[in-house]
């Protein structure tokens, strides 16, 4: 016989209702609004070294040559003070990471049917990713400076059945998230994520460039990410591709310093984007 924490019996109904409880509470505690401001402002910092990596790379000056996530945190771990913020970007992360599980869970409360189950699933793969950031991160912090060896992921995929398709379809995947980013900046529809105070005036303005320059630069950086990802499914090519690679085509186009600029400054955008989201948090 089931039986709740207190000893006496209770059904799975009980439990289950008693766990939704908990979780719409926690969901809806001020306590988590701190926590994601906090990973909020990990994420800014992140695109912002991922900005400013690369615009060396646009010049010729990045010592890491690697404008990602992976070559921004190891130019952090190139001084004291630079782990000890990237132990707290590492951890905001990961709140991130709890923030979106919670919503899967228990949020989205003002959808039904299937279109909260999709909403659920946005907040699935928007964990995944801040979970492979906080990865990335530790993995920086924890690791001696070695590279790790062995088989490309993509190429692991490619001996799987139907792997090429499978990395094919990846990359749609990915250029069509790069396209919402893109959306998303067009249409101003990141302002939802700012209360009244953050939309209007001066700040608000300045709030809605850097989101609208910042949605856009990452979007357009992710779809030429996805491309080259469709690309390597298609031609069997084994290579794993990432946002290193995609700046990195960018830089061999015409004026591709000038390019890779702009879009290194949009990144950087999104970046403060996620500041002022931090500070006018609207969930």
């Amino acid at each position: 016989m089931l039986r709740t924490p207190d000893g006496h019996p209770g059904s799975v109904v009980d439990i289950s209702s008693k766990a939704r409880r908990a979780g719409d509470s926690a969901e809806d505690s001020p306590w988590l609004d701190v926590l994601i401001r906090v990973g909020l402002v990990a994420y800014g910092i992140t695109h912002l070294l991922i900005g400013w990596v690369a615009l060396q790379l646009a010049w010729g000056s990045s010592s890491s040559g690697k404008a990602s996530s992976e070559g921004a945190f190891q130019q952090l771990t190139s001084s004291g003070l630079g782990t000890a913020v990237l132990w707290g970007v590492a951890v905001g992360l990961v709140l991130l990471v709890l923030w979106r599980l919670l919503e899967a869970a228990f949020g989205h409360e003002d959808k039904d049917g299937t279109e909260r189950w999709v909403a659920a699933g946005g907040s699935l793969l928007k964990a995944a990713l801040y979970g492979a950031l906080a990865f990335t991160a530790f993995r920086t912090l924890l690791s001696s400076g070695g590279g790790g060896g062995g088989k490309p992921f993509t190429a692991q995929v490619m001996s799987w059945p139907a792997g090429q398709w499978l990395v094919v379809f990846g990359g749609l995947c990915v250029i069509g998230y790069g396209g919402l980013q893109i959306y998303r900046g067009v249409s101003k529809k990141f302002l939802e994520h700012l209360d009244q105070s953050g939309r209007i005036g001066e700040i608000g303005r300045a709030y809605k460039w850097f989101g609208i320059a910042g949605y856009v630069s990452k979007g357009v950086a992710v779809g030429i990410v996805g491309v080259l990802i469709v690309h390597a499914g298609w031609t069997h090519e084994g290579k794993d591709q990432g946002l290193d690679d995609a700046l990195a085509e960018v830089l061999q186009q015409p004026f591709g310093p000038w390019l890779l600029s702009v879009i290194a400054l949009g990144i950087a955008c999104y970046g403060l984007f996620s500041f002022a989201r931090a500070k006018h948090l609207d969930r």
